[in-house]
């Protein structure tokens, strides 16, 4: 009989605890569900939709970390940026990110930018700024111009915008899983942790897709 109870009683304990590990992030503690669901590009996989500025010191430090996380995922999983504005001031930069973009050179200047604004402390205001130093990555300073100025590179600056309202953000970086899911370093409690939560969301959305 002794037995029986403490075999009971550990299997009560262990139970205890897978729940206390499902639990371990809750709605409105770690993280926040999105009252109206955010459509992702590709819904047979789990995206995971960062929102930065080049310009915040925030996203700066944050980015190593999230480039690091993105080389571990599974291929069913998959991370997308979002440039945010917070005031006309930041259009240059959000502007010049979306013409990396579209000259297909981001993933080769993306930190590098990072580092000319925080760590050199670079400008960059305006057109030929961008084009001086997308040079570097072999495009002619007229096409990152023209580029710069386009049509097409507005109306990425105008679905960003939008993206980010319908995100409810509320400062950078901030990240969205599965267009659901709004973490922030406020709530999850840093940057590292972020991170943490957004691996028990992924899982989550994971679980639900089988």
């Amino acid at each position: 009989m002794r037995i029986l109870v403490a075999l009971l009683g550990l299997v009560f304990s262990l139970s205890a605890c897978a729940q206390d590990k499902v639990e371990e992030y809750l709605e409105g503690k770690q993280y926040v569900l999105l009252e109206q669901p955010v459509r992702t590009a590709d819904p047979s996989k789990i995206e995971v939709a960062e929102v930065f500025a080049y310009s915040c010191p925030h996203c700066f430090h944050f980015e190593p970390l999230l480039q690091a996380w993105e080389k571990k995922q599974a291929s069913d999983v998959y991370v997308v940026q979002t440039h945010a504005m917070w005031n006309a001031g930041m259009e240059p930069l959000m502007r010049g990110y979306y013409t990396a973009m579209t000259l297909k050179i981001k993933d080769q200047a993306h930190m590098a930018v990072f580092n000319a604004l925080h760590l050199e402390h670079k400008s960059f205001n305006t057109a030929e700024d961008w084009a001086d130093f997308f040079v570097t990555y072999g495009v002619d300073k007229a096409k990152t111009i023209s580029t710069y100025n386009s049509f097409g590179v507005t109306s990425q600056i105008k679905q960003a915008e939008a993206r980010a309202r319908s995100y409810k953000v509320t400062g950078t970086p901030e990240l969205v899983v599965n267009g659901k899911y709004r973490v922030s370093s406020r709530l999850s409690g840093g940057h590292e942790e972020m991170l943490k939560v957004v691996d028990f969301l992924v899982a989550k959305e994971r679980a639900a897709k089988k």
